[in-house]
C-alpha cells in the first residue's frame, strides 16, 4: 500500500498550488481520498475530502479556497488551493480509507497516510 504526494512549495499569501496524491497496491476498496494537515505544534486537521461517488467534504477554514477532485480511476486525487492564507502552512498528507468520508472527518484518522509534502505561505 503506497501513497505518494507530489506537489508542494512555498508560495506568497493569495497565491495557489496543487497537490497531487497517487495510491497503489491496495488489495480492497478505498472510499474516501482525501488530505488532512497538522505541523509540528499543530493538531491534525481534516482538510477535504472526497468519495468514489464525487461527493465532496471540506473544513470550515478552505471552504470556497480549496477544491478536491480525482481522476476518473479513482487511483489519483488533487487538492488545489487558491487565496491561500499564511495559516495555511503546514506538512499536507493525502489519506485512504474504506469508511465514508463523514467518518474519516470526524475521527480525523484514516487507514492509510502519505508521506506529506510541505505547504508555506507568507505574508
Amino acid at each position: 500500500v503506497l501513497l505518494v504526494e507530489s506537489g508542494g512549495g512555498s508560495v506568497q499569501a493569495g497565491g495557489s498550488l496543487r497537490l497531487s496524491c497517487e495510491m497503489s497496491g491496495f488489495t480492497y476498496p478505498v472510499y474516501c481520498m482525501g488530505w488532512f494537515r497538522w505541523g509540528p505544534e499543530q493538531e491534525r486537521q481534516p482538510v477535504g475530502f472526497i468519495d468514489l461517488d464525487g461527493k465532496t467534504l471540506y473544513d470550515d477554514s478552505v471552504m470556497g479556497r480549496f477544491t478536491t477532485s480525482k481522476d476518473g480511476g479513482g487511483h489519483i486525487w488533487y487538492l488545489d488551493m487558491n487565496s491561500l492564507e499564511p495559516e495555511d502552512t503546514a506538512m499536507y498528507y493525502c489519506a485512504a480509507d474504506p469508511r465514508p468520508c463523514t467518518e474519516v472527518r470526524r475521527s480525523r484518522l484514516a487507514a492509510h497516510f502519505g508521506q506529506g509534502t510541505q505547504v508555506t505561505v507568507s505574508s
